[in-house]
C-alpha cells in the first residue's frame, strides 16, 4: 500500500508516461514510500541465506536504487559494497541513506545501465533486488553476461525469485492486467516505460544464466512462507563464475 507520503496519483501518471530513467528520477524522493521498494522481511531473509555462502570481501548491487540491496552488502562484504543504477534520482537518494563515515566496509555508487556495465572482474557478490522487470525477455541475458564479466572466478551473483502466483487467484489477474496496460501503453506511447512482472520465468532464468556461463542452484527461502503444496513461496538463486581467484577473495 502507499502511504501518505507517497506519491501522490497524479505524480504516478506522470512517472507512467515518462521513460523508465525519467520516471525513476520523478519518483526517487518518496519511492521509499510505496510498495515498489523491497520489503524489510525479504531484505532479511536473503542477508541470513547469502551470509553461508560467504565470506565476502567486495559486493555490487545491480540497479541499486535508492540501496536496499547496498545495506544487505553493508552486512555481508568486509571492504567495499558498490551500488550501480542509471537514474540520477535514485542514486542521489542512496547517498543520501549512506553518508560518507558510515560504519562497515566502504560505499561507492556508480551512474550506468546494468545492460553494459563498466567493471572488470571485481566482485565477490553480486545481488539484486525487484530490478528484472525492466529489462525485455531479449536483453535478460546479456544482463547476466554483464554480472558475469565483473565477478571474480568463485563469485556468486544471487537474488530472490518469488513463485508465480496460482493461475485464476486475484495476484494473477492483477499481474496479467498491470502487464496488459503496460504493453498497451507502450504500444501506444513514447517514450516507453519497461516494467513487466510476468516475463522474468523461472526456467528461462535458468538457461539464460547457464548460456551466461554460470553455474546455478537454488535455496529456499522457507521465512517467506510456503505455498499449500509445501513448496517455498520464494526462492535464492544463486549463480557462481566457476574458478579459483588466485588473488584470494572468496
Amino acid at each position: 500500500m502507499f502511504t501518505k507520503q507517497g506519491p501522490t496519483v497524479r505524480e504516478l501518471a506522470v512517472q507512467a508516461l515518462s521513460s523508465t530513467e525519467r520516471g525513476y528520477d520523478l519518483l526517487a524522493p518518496k519511492f521509499d514510500e510505496t510498495p515498489y521498494r523491497t520489503p524489510d522481511r525479504v531484505l532479511d531473509a536473503v542477508t541470513r541465506a547469502v551470509r553461508e555462502l560467504g565470506p565476502f570481501d567486495t559486493g555490487l548491487d545491480v540497479c541499486c536504487g535508492t540501496g536496499a540491496g547496498v545495506g544487505v552488502l553493508r552486512q555481508l562484504c568486509r571492504e567495499r559494497a558498490v551500488g550501480v543504477d542509471f537514474s540520477a534520482g535514485m542514486l542521489a537518494e542512496a547517498r543520501g541513506a549512506f553518508p560518507p563515515g558510515s560504519e562497515g566496509p566502504a560505499v561507492h555508487w556508480v551512474r550506468a545501465d546494468a545492460r553494459s556495465l563498466p567493471f572488470a572482474p571485481a566482485f565477490d557478490l553480486a545481488l539484486s533486488f525487484g530490478a528484472f522487470g525492466h529489462f525485455l525477455p531479449a536483453e535478460r541475458f546479456g544482463l547476466f553476461a554483464e554480472v558475469y564479466g565483473s565477478l571474480r572466478p568463485g563469485g556468486q551473483f544471487v537474488f530472490p525469485l518469488g513463485a508465480p502466483p496460482p493461475v485464476g487467484s486475484r495476484a494473477y489477474w492483477s499481474l496479467f492486467g498491470f502487464d496488459a496496460a503496460m504493453r498497451v501503453r507502450n504500444a501506444l506511447w513514447r517514450p516507453r516505460f519497461v516494467m513487466y512482472y510476468r516475463t522474468f520465468r523461472l526456467g528461462d532464468v535458468l538457461e539464460d544464466l547457464t548460456q551466461a556461463g554460470f553455474v546455478v542452484r537454488l535455496l529456499p527461502l522457507t521465512e517467506l512462507g510456503l505455498r499449500p503444496d509445501g513448496s517455498p513461496r520464494a526462492r535464492l538463486v544463486v549463480a557462481t563464475r566457476e574458478g579459483q581467484d588466485v588473488s584470494g577473495g572468496s
